[in-house]
């Protein structure tokens, strides 16, 4: 009697197996991964639907959109940003209740309400894109504690000049500090004004540098026009701050336009600011905060109107500065 041998497979044959499985997987996987974007994509989109609806039931409560902060003059009022304002209208009803907008978000009372680190490292989720992979809370440098939750929608606040607290001048944008701004402001039409624009958490920037009153001509150019400041990786990380390097972004530059800076030799695309709003009533803030994100092609953008929109990063600069102003009277195409 002859034993039948068991099948089992050589290892040829074994090798072509392995072979197959990895061709399909190199066929599915940017499928799956297109998929897992626009699902990202359409929650972003949702996010910033959220807001729209959130500043327009702002507005029908107290009669005027929100300013972008409320600037008191001195670096420890450490001012509070309009997402802050809007909390009761993105169901943050309980942490607004909880807040004391009197004193500053790590003084004590808004430390202790929100064991164990504070209301600023609170995450508030509709105010960050799914697609950021820096959503994580910012840890205290010294302590190594969380201290801050970043948020990665920015409001419009001008295209380069922010704030003058002497002439009490903003940037024409649809928020600005210490305005309440109402609808009849917006005389290029809520359609025409971009009111939010995704930005980057944790994006290198420099703040409180020297900046000339003109605007840079180029991205190319403004490195060399920024004097002094500090360099951190820690812009868009504090969604409490109404400071515009956190919470802001303006239209200078069309979304993703690269802003090169060097330090130590490596060089960084990065954002950059004069004095912050609020440090003093006498220095002028000016920025160049571009719209970021990590959507291939362009940003989500919420109107005035409460209309969201992909934008392409092939926008010319011309209507993206148009689109950033509320009173400039430019036409604008269909963007």
């Amino acid at each position: 009697m002859h034993r039948r041998k068991n099948p089992a497979f050589t290892l040829i044959e074994l090798l072509v197996v392995i072979a197959i499985i990895a061709v399909l997987i190199g066929l599915l996987l940017p499928a799956v991964q297109k998929v897992r974007e626009a699902a990202s994509r359409a929650k972003c989109q949702n996010n910033l639907k959220q807001l729209g609806v959130a500043l327009h039931n702002y507005e029908g409560a107290n009669g005027h959109f929100p300013p972008s902060t409320v600037s008191t003059g001195t670096a420890a009022a450490q001012p509070w940003s309009a997402q802050s304002f809007i909390l009761p209208f993105v169901e943050g009803d309980n942490v607004f209740r909880l807040i004391d907008f009197n004193v500053g978000y790590h003084s004590g009372i808004n430390l202790s309400n929100y064991p164990s680190y504070g209301v600023a490292a609170l995450k508030v989720p509709v105010l960050v894109c799914p697609s950021d992979p820096n959503d994580r809370q910012r840890l205290n440098s010294g302590t190594g504690l969380p201290e801050h939750y970043p948020t990665t929608y920015g409001l419009n606040v001008g295209q380069y000049l922010i704030w003058n607290p002497v002439t009490r001048q903003d940037g024409g944008g649809a928020f600005a500090p210490n305005q309440k701004l109402t609808t009849a402001a917006y005389q290029d039409g809520l359609s025409n004004t971009l009111a939010i624009s995704e930005v980057k958490a944790f994006q290198r920037r420099v703040q409180d540098a020297t900046m000339p009153a003109a605007a840079p001509g180029s991205p190319t150019v403004v490195s060399g026009s920024v004097g002094g400041g500090a360099f951190a990786d820690t812009g868009h990380t504090e969604w409490v701050c109404g400071r515009a390097i956190h919470v802001g972004f303006t239209t200078l530059f069309p979304p993703n336009t690269r802003v090169p800076h060097s330090v130590g030799g490596v060089e960084y695309d990065f954002d950059a600011c004069s004095s912050r709003e609020g440090r003093n009533q006498v220095d002028t803030t000016y920025g160049v905060i571009t719209s970021r994100s990590y959507h291939s092609g362009g940003v989500n953008v919420l109107r005035m109107d409460g209309s969201v929109k992909f934008t392409s990063n092939s926008v010319p600069q011309a209507t993206w500065q148009a689109l950033g102003s509320r009173a400039g009277g430019e036409v604008v195409g269909d963007y």
